[in-house]
């Protein structure tokens, strides 16, 4: 693409091994605006390290709300021929970005297993999850339709248009640094919005390169905008966007009460909001549930990524008859897990992201001893050290601890028991969040009325996987606002324009 300056940069020994970035293709290390790759306008930069090892990958920019403006301005500037693209046109482009993306997808596996310590085929599934929304919105791209209404007199012709909202800035967290781009990203440009966005500090490296992958496509310039920043400027980058009369729209994925501050900044120019936040899950046990697959289901949901995911288990109820049984199984398959490194093909939990969650993890575990729970497996600091952390089984969960009342996003499964239906789910509800829960049972009537009664925006009924790009992701109460993937998604980035056509014979 025009313009393009391309930067080869002098990478570890580690990076140069997995990317081969000494050799047929080029590491970026900057910002992505209109089509170039740029530094921060201050020259200042910030290191993106290896949560396995403590090895600086790469230099990047660390950018403020300044360079948030230049990005937001290019935004604005390739919307005004974006937003003119046919759904066909924009299809064909996205097709093609899908394409690029599968061609290259163990690079970018790589790339985020070395920043974000995840295992290696976590990875690989996090860039074909990655990839089905841009496949899945290149097809959208076609259908996204008005309605010809039936007019109450006959002088009228009614019908409405859905058009973009414009310039929409993304937020985004580390623990799924392409996977949550890609759904945002590829839903607004869908719609015909451009989109400036602002990934973690943890985890720049992965939206830079797929941000390259979409300049490879041909996504035209100043269409897909990337600023880094440092967490001492991320406040004032997130401050700029929200205030920003230019940005229609804000995509947030992260902590509620980060979230609770994007909303509150976003009054004053009124824009669109998409917040998904926190989460609480519940995984619920019946006795009539096949206690094998309900293990497999929840070792899947609370071990992947380690723990780091807004969907995790957090609280395992189990039903008091097949409480003991279900606990032996539950702690022989924890028992089983190997941590390490995730470049090492044998490992299954990787380090926690960084030494802040590191000691948040630590912490709960702790306050839970006090204050009776059990540890059956793990319940420390491993031996490899750094941010590495042992799968933990913590039993005799109670209400006043706080890895029941909050997020613990680790390796640490917490079990309770419970008696009868209607209490399971008092328990389960019991919670701000209401992000993903989950329950086990074979009984078609106690299926009915739980998946009802639960009060979280996705219910996970003998499934322990639940996202697809087919369907609508998003929470309830306060663990959000709006929807991502399946049709839903575009409404988020699309606003309602309605004709009245009136003096007609």
């Amino acid at each position: 693409m025009i313009g393009v300056v391309l930067k080869r940069v002098v990478c570890s020994p580690q990076v140069n091994r997995v990317l081969s970035c000494t050799s047929h293709r080029d590491f970026h290390d900057k910002g992505y605006i209109m089509g170039e790759w740029v530094g921060a306008k201050s020259g200042k930069t910030f290191d993106v390290t290896n949560p396995a090892t403590d090895q600086v990958l790469a230099k990047v920019p660390d950018m403020d709300e300044h360079d948030a403006e230049a990005s937001i301005q290019a935004a604005q500037t390739a919307f005004l021929s974006w937003r003119h693209t046919t759904g066909k046109e924009r299809s064909k482009l996205m097709r093609k970005w899908y394409d690029v993306i599968i061609k290259r997808k163990d690079e970018m596996a790589k790339l985020i297993t070395l920043e974000n310590g995840k295992p290696l085929a976590e990875s690989l599934g996090e860039i074909i999850y990655s990839s089905d929304y841009v496949e899945f919105y290149s097809e959208e791209a076609r259908r996204i339709h008005g309605e010809i209404l039936s007019s109450p007199a006959k002088s009228k012709e009614m019908m409405f248009v859905r058009e973009p909202i414009g310039v929409v800035a993304m937020l985004v967290p580390w623990n799924f640094p392409t996977a949550m781009i890609a759904r945002k990203v590829s839903a607004a440009l869908a719609a015909g919005c451009t989109c400036t966005i602002k990934p973690s500090e943890d985890t720049p490296l992965s939206t830079i390169l797929l941000a390259a992958t979409a300049e490879e496509a041909g996504i035209p310039l100043g269409v897909i905008n990337v600023i880094t920043s440092s967490r001492q400027h991320a406040a004032g980058v997130g401050a700029k966007f929200c205030t920003s009369h230019e940005v229609r729209g804000i995509s947030f994925t992260g902590s509620t009460g980060v979230g609770n501050l994007l909303y509150k900044q976003c009054a004053s120019t009124t824009k669109r909001l998409a917040l998904e936040l926190g989460g609480n899950a519940p995984f619920i046990v019946f006795d009539s549930a096949d206690l094998d697959n309900a293990v497999v289901g929840a070792m899947a949901s609370k071990f992947r990524n380690g723990g780091q995911t807004c969907v995790a288990t957090n609280r395992i109820l189990i039903q008091d008859k097949v409480y003991d049984v279900f606990i032996s199984k539950l702690k022989d398959a924890i028992s089983k897990l190997v941590v390490g490194d995730g470049l090492d093909p044998k490992t299954n939990i990787g380090p926690l992201i960084n030494m802040a969650q590191f000691h948040k993890v630590a912490a709960m575990v702790d306050d839970a001893k006090e204050k009776g729970a059990k540890v059956l497996v793990g319940g420390k600091h491993h031996s490899l050290g750094r941010t590495y952390y042992e799968p933990t089984l913590l039993v005799d969960i109670k209400q006043d601890m706080l890895c029941y009342q909050q997020e613990i996003f680790g390796p640490v499964a917490m079990t309770m028991k419970f008696k009868t239906e209607e209490e399971a789910i008092r328990i389960a509800n019991n919670t701000r969040s209401g992000l993903a829960s989950y329950f086990y049972s074979n009984d078609f009537s106690q299926i009915r009325r739980v998946s009802h009664a639960l009060e979280y925006g996705m219910v996970g009924i003998n499934e322990g996987i639940i996202s697809a790009a087919e369907a609508p992701f998003g929470g309830v109460k306060e663990s959000g606002l709006g929807r991502e993937g399946s049709k839903h998604g575009l409404d988020e980035y699309c606003n309602i324009k309605y004709f009245c056509i009136g003096g007609l014979n």
